[in-house]
């Protein structure tokens, strides 16, 4: 017993020692009353917790070891704000103007040293090319051929000051962004490289934003010849009943559905349906969100937030013999030049009996308003975005997105372009 008391002591004790909190401090005149924390895994963000404001002071405590990419969303106001945890306290200072978010201060030293080091990068990326393009055009000798050598200089250096070598997780994501995602072509990697990285790599590729922009550099090295060999390859070295293949998994059909690869899609969502292992989280949740679009599934009922154009309550209480529900935005280019084509149709799909339904992933109102006004359709929006409570129940990875319901609600067609919709309906 005493034994089982020693050990039980010590995680007590661990746990503990774990725990940190993030502070994010606000001024007065920000009207907001939640925020929510979410970590990360793969792509998908994690609800961790909402908190109210004390003091003008947002307060979470994490109660574990986390190490990786962290991102606080304030709904009311639709700001977000992103940072990293090294499993220490984090510490944040908002400047906000119009209840928009102007300016972050990082106070804690891990925050300070990333941003420091993503600021740099940039600028070697965006302003060190155009320095080095234009310094032949001005005399080494005059006072701006001086001081843009100096610049250059000061760019082309090695920053020893922003030594990471301190903080675990900076360096595992900057070293290995520089070696897998850098435009650097003298720094190619080959497919063998990132599948034995992606296998041997520590938790922290789960929560460093790094899988997915990996993945696709995997899936591009190795050509567009044969992609599901590749995959295949991939898939086995993991063996895809660990989390990790599973969670690999998961981004791969996400990848295939964002890339309209549906054979590829639809060959890795069989895939998994027939796994036998227990299933984590993570690839749960994709399962549960093309399961619920596929094709003679009941669309998921969606309550409206403020409607327009109905006095319906939900996507259910509008009675017609087919509903086209369209996933769009006032920011999508796409979405400009198909919506006119249906308003165009509009009256022709009423005297059918068929309602159209939009649902908006803008954030900015006034722009959803100016746009909707051209639209005589039932519209409807959350106002947040990605961060839509709908994205996920309805597996919308772009806009527009489009789906054909029955008079009970059944899917029947998912058309991929208006044209579709419109031949759907002999409207063309």
């Amino acid at each position: 017993m005493k034994k089982i008391y020693i050990i039980s002591a010590l995680l007590v004790a661990f746990s503990l020692q774990a725990q940190f909190n993030i502070a994010i401090q606000v001024p007065t005149d920000f009207k907001e009353q939640d925020a929510i924390l979410y970590t990360l895994n793969g792509s998908k963000d994690i609800i961790v917790s909402k908190e109210s404001p004390k003091n003008n002071v947002f307060t979470f405590k994490y109660p574990k070891n986390y190490l990786g990419m962290m991102k606080v969303y304030f709904p009311n106001t639709n700001n977000t704000i992103s940072f990293i945890s090294e499993n220490k306290n984090v510490d944040i200072k908002l400047e906000v103007q119009n209840n928009k978010v102007k300016d972050i201060t990082y106070l804690d030293e891990a925050n300070n040293l990333m941003f420091k080091i993503q600021e740099s990068s940039q600028k070697k990326e965006l302003i060190l090319p155009a320095l080095t393009q234009i310094k032949d055009y001005y005399k080494e000798n005059s006072e701006f051929g001086k001081a843009l050598k100096i610049e250059i200089d000061r760019l082309s250096g090695s920053n020893n000051d922003l030594n990471p070598t301190s903080h675990p997780f900076i360096s595992y994501y900057n070293t290995n962004y520089a070696k897998f995602l850098s435009n650097d072509s003298s720094k190619k990697v080959s497919p063998d490289d990132i599948v034995n990285f992606i296998d041997k790599s520590n938790d922290m590729l789960e929560t460093s934003s790094l899988l997915r922009p990996v993945l696709v550099a995997y899936l591009n090295a190795g050509g567009n010849s044969n992609v599901s060999g590749s995959v295949d390859k991939l898939l086995d070295k993991l063996k895809v009943e660990t989390p990790r293949g599973q969670t690999v998994l998961s981004e791969l059909i996400d990848i295939f559905d964002v890339y309209e690869m549906k054979d590829l899609k639809d060959k890795y969502l069989g895939l998994a349906k027939n796994l036998k292992c227990t299933i984590t989280d993570r690839l749960a949740s994709t399962l549960k969100s093309n399961a619920n679009v596929e094709i003679g599934a009941s669309f998921p009922n969606y309550k409206f937030q403020s409607a327009v154009n109905t006095t319906s309550k939900s996507i259910y209480d509008v009675k017609a013999d087919k509903k086209v529900i369209v996933f769009w935005s006032s920011t999508c280019s796409h979405c400009e030049n198909e919506l006119p084509k249906l308003l165009e149709k509009y009256n022709d799909l009423k005297a059918k009996n068929i309602q159209v339904i939009g649902m908006s992933l803008d954030n900015d109102k006034e722009s959803y308003n100016k746009r909707i006004s051209a639209f005589p359709w039932i519209n409807d929006s959350e106002l947040r975005g990605w961060n839509s409570s709908y994205t996920e129940t309805y597996n919308i990875h772009a806009t527009p997105t489009y789906f054909i319901l029955d008079a009970n609600n059944k899917i029947i067609s998912k058309p991929e372009h208006v044209a579709n919709v419109l031949e759907y309906f002999n409207l063309k």
